[in-house]
C-alpha cells in the first residue's frame, strides 16, 4: 500500500496533502481515481495498494483576524479544477475575487467576514477534492472554520476527517464515526492550566482575557465549567476583538480587579498585547496562562524578553536540535536533507498524523473500505507520539486520542517546557 502525500506549504508551516492519480474502492465497489501532475512523497507498506489522502490549504488567519494570500495555492487548485465542466469557471471566478479581495486590502474589518470567506474558500476546495478527485479521507484540514464548513459535505460524502490542524472541541464533539482528533483540546489545555493555577500554584483570583469569537467563548467555558468543579467563580472577564490593537482598558479593568492568574483565550497578536501591556504598567504579580494557539515562537522571541514568563500548556515540544532526543535529531536531519529548511511544529504535526494515519491503513489491511479504515482506526491503543509523552489511544466511543498537555514557560526567547508531567483535569 501507497500513501502519497503532496508537499506544498499551508500557513507558512504546514504541509499540504494534495491528490494524485490513486485507486480506492469506494463503498460502491467502483474503482476510484484522482489526478495530479504534482510529484510524489510517498509511504510504502507490505500491502501493494494505493489509497488516496488529501488536505485542505489556502487562506489562513495571521495574528487575529488578518488574512494572508497564498498566491501559489490559488494556481495549484487552478491546475487541478481545469477538466472539473461547467463549474471551473464559476468556481475560479470566486476565487480569484477572493484573491483581489485580499490584495487590496489584506485584512477584514471584523472576524466574521473572516471566518465566512475561509469558510467559502473551504467548500470550493472541498467540492473539488471530493467530485473530482473523489478523496478516501482527508488528513490534517487546516483551521476551525475550514472543517466546520466542510464536515457537512464530507459526511454526505462519507469521508473521513482525520486530525485536523485546529484544537476546537468541534472537530470531535459530538462523537462522529468519520470524525477523529489526535490531540488535546484548546479546552481542555485552558481546564488543566486552571487546575494546576488553584491546586499547584495556590491561586483563587482566578479571571479570564478572551476573544469574542468562538475560539475564545470556548477558552471562556473551560475556565467556567472548572472553576465550578473546584466550587469557585470567575472573578473577573475581558474581552477583545481579533483586530484590536490596543488592549490597555481591558487589562486595566483586570488589575483593578486584583487577579492572580489571567487564562487567556487569545491567539498570536492580543496574547502579545495584553501580555506585554501589563508588564509596562509594572503589573508583575500576575500569572498569564494560554493555550496551544498561544504556544507560539513569535510570541517568545519578542525584544528584550518582554514576554518571559508567559505560561501556555500545549500538545507536545516544538522540535528543537538544541534538546531533541536521538529519534528527533535524526528526524530533523532527514527533514533538513530533504526540504533544505529546519522544521517546525507544523512539520511536527504534519510528520505523526500522516504515521498514525499510515499505521491504521496497515491494520485495515487489503479490500480497504470506509468502515475497515474506521475499524482499525479505532482499534489503536497506546500510541506514542514521536514528538512528546503523549500517549494516544481511540475506540469506538472515544475519537480523540488524548486529553493531556504539558506546562511551558517563555524563557529567554523559548517556551521551555517545565517538567514532564501530563496535566489534565
Amino acid at each position: 500500500m501507497k500513501i502519497y502525500l503532496k508537499t506544498i506549504i499551508v500557513c507558512s508551516i504546514f504541509f499540504s496533502a494534495g491528490c494524485s492519480k490513486l485507486p480506492w474502492k469506494g463503498d460502491d465497489g467502483r474503482s476510484q481515481k484522482g489526478s495530479s501532475n504534482m510529484g510524489d512523497l510517498a509511504l510504502q507498506n507490505s500491502e501493494n495498494e494505493d489509497v488516496q489522502v488529501d488536505q485542505l490549504y489556502g487562506l489562513h488567519t495571521k495574528q487575529g483576524a488578518q488574512i494572508d494570500s497564498h498566491k501559489e495555492d490559488i494556481q495549484f487548485l487552478e491546475s487541478k479544477i481545469d477538466s472539473i465542466g461547467s463549474d471551473v469557471a464559476m468556481i475560479m471566478s470566486l476565487l480569484k475575487d477572493m484573491q483581489q479581495k485580499f490584495d487590496d486590502s489584506g485584512s477584514f474589518s471584523n472576524d466574521s467576514t473572516a471566518v465566512k470567506v475561509v469558510g467559502e474558500m473551504a467548500q470550493l476546495q472541498m467540492k473539488v477534492k471530493l467530485n473530482k478527485d473523489r478523496v478516501f479521507l482527508m488528513v490534517g484540514n487546516l483551521g476551525t472554520p475550514q472543517n466546520n464548513a466542510v464536515f457537512k459535505s464530507q459526511e454526505e460524502k462519507n469521508v473521513p476527517n482525520l486530525f485536523p490542524l485546529s484544537a476546537a472541541r468541534s472537530m470531535t464533539d459530538p462523537l462522529h464515526r468519520l470524525k477523529f482528533g489526535a490531540l488535546s483540546t484548546y479546552y481542555d489545555q485552558s481546564r488543566a492550566g486552571v487546575k494546576w493555577a488553584v491546586e499547584e500554584q495556590g491561586k483563587s483570583r482566578i479571571c479570564v482575557l478572551y476573544q469574542d469569537t468562538d475560539f475564545g467563548q470556548e477558552i471562556y467555558d473551560a475556565v467556567f465549567d472548572q472553576l465550578a468543579a473546584m466550587n469557585m467563580e470567575i472573578i473577573e472577564k475581558a474581552t477583545n476583538k481579533p483586530t484590536d490593537t490596543d488592549l490597555t482598558s481591558q487589562i486595566t479593568k483586570l488589575r483593578n480587579a486584583n487577579c492572580e492568574v489571567i487564562a487567556m483565550g487569545t491567539i498570536v497578536k492580543d496574547t502579545i498585547l495584553g501580555y506585554t501591556k501589563a508588564r509596562q504598567m509594572g503589573w508583575s504579580d500576575v500569572m498569564f496562562v494560554g493555550q496551544v494557539a498561544s504556544y507560539h515562537p513569535v510570541i517568545a522571541s519578542q525584544p528584550d524578553g518582554i514576554t518571559d514568563g508567559f505560561y501556555a500548556f500545549a500538545q507536545f515540544p516544538s522540535p528543537d536540535k538544541d534538546s531533541c532526543s536521538k529519534n528527533v535529531c535524526d528526524w530533523i536531519d532527514r527533514y533538513e536533507d530533504k526540504f533544505g529548511n529546519s522544521p517546525n511544529i507544523g512539520s511536527a504535526y504534519g510528520y505523526q498524523y500522516m504515521d498514525l494515519t499510515a499505521k491504521a491503513l496497515e491494520i485495515a489491511g487489503k479490500d480497504l473500505t470506509v468502515d475497515s479504515f474506521i475499524e482499525a482506526l479505532e482499534s489503536i491503543k497506546d500510541y506514542k507520539i514521536p514528538f512528546g509523552e503523549t500517549v494516544l489511544s481511540f475506540g469506538p466511543d472515544k475519537h480523540l486520542g488524548s486529553n493531556e498537555s504539558y506546562l511551558f514557560m517563555v524563557k529567554d526567547g523559548s517556551f521551555v517546557q517545565m517538567d514532564d508531567k501530563n496535566y489534565s483535569y
